[in-house]
Order: C-alpha cells, then structure tokens, then sequence
C-alpha cells in the first residue's frame, strides 16, 4: 500500500496533512500494523506547545506501548476525541478517522525536514528486506 501523497512522514512513522497553518497528524498504516491492536491512546490537552520529533504521547496496543513523535511544532488546537473512546479506529483508518490531532504550525517551513510519501515509502521497503 503506498503512503497518501498529500501529507509528510517521519522516520518514526508519524504522519502530517497540512491545511493552511493547520496540521492533523497521526500514525501511518506500517506503524498501525506494526502496533496490532491498539486498545488506549494518550494525548496531549489543547493549548499544548509541541515542538518538532519531541515525544507527544503514547499508544498503547496488545503487544507494547509506544512513544509518539510530533512531527512538527505548534500549538495543540484538538484532540479527536473518538478515538478516545474507539481507539480501534487508529488500526481501521489509519489516514482518515484514526487522525491523532490537529496543531496551529508554528512554521511551517518544517515540513520540509519530514519524508514525502516516496521518501516514506522507500524507507519502509528497507525495513522489510531480510
């Protein structure tokens, strides 16, 4: 499955969409299927400063709980709270539903230091080689 093009990925497999200064992030579909299933999220409040790779949260699935890496700063403007509740939907839509939350970018020109989808992609077919 290739990674959506319209969003930038960090090596730790996070995820970004840009809509104007506004970034909804979340976990890409390798992480996702690399966790299992996911049963709890912890997530920062709104009014949360985040600052760009700095850990933002934790997932929590069957197998182990992991950090989570902003991939870029700016202030925390929501929280999606249904996968609070459901936290099922991060495994089912990964890229739609399953979004984390939404950040005020603080600059935006660092995007520009987060994989494309192609850079993504490539680095995920590495990490499946024998």
């Amino acid at each position: 499955m290739s990674s959506p093009a319209d969003r930038r990925y960090t090596k730790e497999h996070e995820w970004v969409r840009a809509d104007g200064d506004i970034g909804t992030v979340g976990i890409t579909d390798y992480a996702q299927d690399q966790l299992g299933d996911i049963v709890y999220v912890d997530l920062p409040s709104p009014g949360t400063q985040l600052k760009q790779f700095d850990k933002l949260g934790e997932i929590e699935s069957v197998k182990a709980v992991s950090d989570l890496y902003s991939p870029v700063s700016g202030e925390v403007m929501e929280v999606n709270q249904e996968i609070m509740d459901r936290p099922e939907l991060v495994n089912q839509t990964p890229y739609d539903e399953g979004w984390l939350v939404r950040v005020r970018l603080a600059n935006p020109a660092e995007l520009d230091n987060l994989l494309t989808a192609k850079q993504y992609d490539e680095l995920i077919a590495q990490a499946q080689e024998p």
